[in-house]
């Protein structure tokens, strides 16, 4: 009884030696097993391992891509444009025993620090050998890859990989905007008077040639009308003048009756002629109605 009594203790602190010793490893994670700060194992499979109790102990890293957003950033370009850019970057371990090395025991939150100044410095680099114009455009794609490559050659020395490198903002600093939004508008203004003047020269050419076209149109109506009157004043001269010649007397009688209508027309006319006068010729030997 007294060996069983003894042999349960036993049995459980082996037990718990044995739990104490195993850990497993995430396909998430990467882990070292560190004796008094020193790497005794790299584990980056997953699987069951075993340490010595009590005396390693376990460090996890997250395996997976982590992001990095950078405070934003004040950069002068080649023109001497100051920019406000700021970036997202993506990156993962790729050395953990190099990882614990360099950024100690604070893990991840070191690294970011770090990596945020590795981005800082490749983006004044890379922004600041380019005009603003190129880093304002929306095809920056080669410019976030210089970045990003620039940014994976520093952060290799912290056994990371950068992955990507994307420029999430590039603005013009608070107090230029409003001098940029007003040259914007005065090359605005002066590309508008430019279009107005032009319209207006053309409407005065359109104008021109309207005024142009209608003096040459009436011009040539008014001709092609002389014309029609001419032929029209002399064919009734013909005509006339063949009534003349087959009836004189009765040409004469009815160009006289003509000449009292127009004459006799009015409602207070009052006309002094003698009796005899031609005017009344053939009036002289019209007979009065019998009564």
């Amino acid at each position: 009884m007294n060996r069983l009594t003894l042999a349960i203790p036993a049995v459980i602190i082996v037990i718990a030696l044995a739990l104490s010793s195993m850990f497993i490893v995430d396909e998430r994670e990467n882990v070292l097993v560190l004796q008094f700060g020193q790497v005794k194992q790299v584990r980056t499979e997953p699987g069951l391992y075993f340490r010595v109790p009590f005396i390693q102990e376990v460090v996890r890293y997250d395996a997976r891509i982590l992001g990095l957003q950078s405070q934003p950033l004040e950069v002068t370009p080649a023109d001497d444009r100051r920019l406000v850019v700021d970036a997202f970057l993506r990156w993962r371990i790729d050395n953990v025993q190099q990882f614990r090395q360099a950024v100690g025991t604070e893990g991840v939150r070191a690294a970011q620090v770090r990596i945020e100044r590795i981005l800082n410095a490749a983006i004044r680099e890379i922004l600041g050998s380019v005009p603003s114009n190129a880093v304002l455009s929306e095809d920056r794609t080669g410019l976030m890859n210089q970045i990003r490559d620039l940014s994976r050659r520093e952060a290799r020395s912290l056994g990371v990989d950068v992955i990507d490198v994307r420029l999430t903002r590039t603005d013009l600093p608070d107090q230029n905007l409003a001098a940029t939004y007003a040259r914007m508008r005065a090359e605005r203004e002066r590309e508008a008077a430019d279009e107005i003047a032009r319209g207006n020269e053309a409407a005065q050419r359109v104008r021109a040639l309207a005024d142009r076209t209608v003096v040459e149109l009436v011009s040539s109506a008014r001709r092609d009308a002389e014309i029609v009157r001419g032929e029209a004043d002399a064919e009734r001269n013909r005509i006339y003048a063949e009534a003349f010649g087959r009836d004189p007397e009765f040409f004469a009688f009815t160009r006289s009756l003509t000449s009292y209508e127009r004459a006799l027309t009015g409602d207070n006319a009052s006309m002094v002629l003698r009796p005899d006068s031609d005017f009344f010729r053939f009036l002289r030997h019209v007979e009065p109605q019998a009564q």
